[in-house]
C-alpha cells in the first residue's frame, strides 16, 4: 500500500514545496558538485518466472517456469521506523558522491524479497533417489510445489548489492522556478553487483537451510523523479529494471547441495535522504 500511494505522496511533498519555495526566488541555483548524499526507503518488487536447478547428493533436477513474488511488510510504525526492526521490510540504502555537477557514484544494498509461490505445479525433469516419496526420474512431467516436497526463498532477503552511475537533470524551469529552495531531476542510470541473499530452503527430507551466501551477480538500469528542497533533503523515486543470475545459491549445510537460477525484476522504490559536503 505504501508504494502504491507513492505517486499521491510525491504529488502532495511536490505542490507543498512550491508553495512556499516563492519566498525564495533566486538566480543562483544549488551546485552538487563535490556533495556526499545518503538515503534510506523502501521496495516492492516483481519478478519473472524462472528455471531452477537442483543438484547433490543422490538429486540432479529442473524445475521449469517456477512463479514467486515478494513479500512485503504491512506498514505501520513498528517495524517501518522502529531502530531495531526497520530491516524487516523490503529496504533501500545508498551512499553516494556528485563527481560532476550532474554525475553520481554511489554503493548501495537493494534489500528485496523473493518468495517461491507455493502449491503451483510446475515442470520437472531429472532424478531424485534420496529415499523420499519424490524418488523418482522425471521427464518432462508435473509436479506441485508442496512444503514437503520445496521451501525456497530468498527472504533475508534478496540482496543486491550494487554500484550505480546515475545523472541528475534539473527540470524546475519547465515549472517557472529558479530558487535554491527547490529542485525537481530526473534521474536515470545503470548499475552492476553481486548477490549475497540469506536464502530459506527446505529441500525434500533435508534439514532446513538460512544463511548468507554469495550466490552470483546481477546488472540494472533505472530511471526516476528527485525533489531536492532547503538544498539538503529529498524524496526520490525510482523504477529500476534488471537481470539476476545466481549460479551458486546454497541449499544445505553440506555444500554439494546447491540451486542455480536466473530471472529478471522490477523494482519500484520511494526513498528519503540528504545531500551535505564533508568539507
Amino acid at each position: 500500500m505504501l508504494l502504491r500511494n507513492k505517486k499521491q505522496v510525491v504529488t502532495a511533498v511536490l505542490f507543498t514545496l512550491l508553495s512556499f519555495s516563492g519566498f525564495s526566488q533566486e538566480e543562483k541555483k544549488v551546485t552538487n558538485k563535490g556533495k556526499f548524499y545518503v538515503y534510506w526507503g523502501w521496495n516492492r518488487g516483481t519478478y519473472s518466472d524462472s528455471d531452477i536447478h537442483f543438484k547433490g547428493e543422490n538429486y540432479d533436477f529442473t524445475l521449469s517456469n517456477v512463479k514467486a513474488s515478494d513479500r512485503p511488510t504491512k506498514f505501520g510504525f513498528n517495524p517501518y521506523f522502529r531502530i531495531d526492526r526497520i530491516t524487516i521490510p523490503q529496504t533501500n540504502l545508498r551512499i553516494g558522491y556528485f563527481f560532476k555537477e550532474n554525475y553520481t557514484i554511489s554503493i548501495g544494498v537493494d534489500h528485496m524479497k523473493y518468495v517461491m509461490n507455493q502449491n503451483q505445479t510446475v515442470g520437472i525433469n531429472g532424478t531424485i533417489n534420496t529415499g523420499s516419496t519424490f524418488d523418482k526420474t522425471y521427464t518432462n512431467e508435473q509436479i506441485k510445489l508442496i512444503e514437503d516436497f520445496l521451501t525456497f526463498e530468498h527472504t533475508d532477503g534478496l540482496n543486491y548489492i550494487n554500484v550505480e552511475v546515475k545523472r541528475f537533470d534539473d527540470f524546475s524551469y519547465l515549472f517557472g522556478l529558479n530558487s535554491r529552495n527547490l529542485q525537481i531531476n530526473l534521474t536515470e542510470g545503470i548499475g552492476a553487483g553481486f548477490l549475497l541473499p540469506k536464502s530459506n530452503v527446505k529441500l525434500l527430507n533435508k534439514e532446513r537451510y538460512d544463511d548468507f551466501n554469495v550466490a552470483g551477480w546481477g546488472i540494472s538500469a533505472g530511471v526516476g523523479l528527485n525533489i531536492t528542497f532547503l538544498k539538503h533533503f529529498f524524496i526520490q523515486s525510482d523504477l529500476k529494471v534488471g537481470y539476476i543470475n545466481m549460479s551458486n545459491v546454497r541449499t544445505t549445510k553440506n555444500k554439494v547441495d546447491s540451486a542455480s537460477q536466473s530471472f529478471s525484476f522490477i523494482e519500484n522504490t520511494l526513498v528519503f535522504g540528504g545531500k551535505f559536503r564533508l568539507f
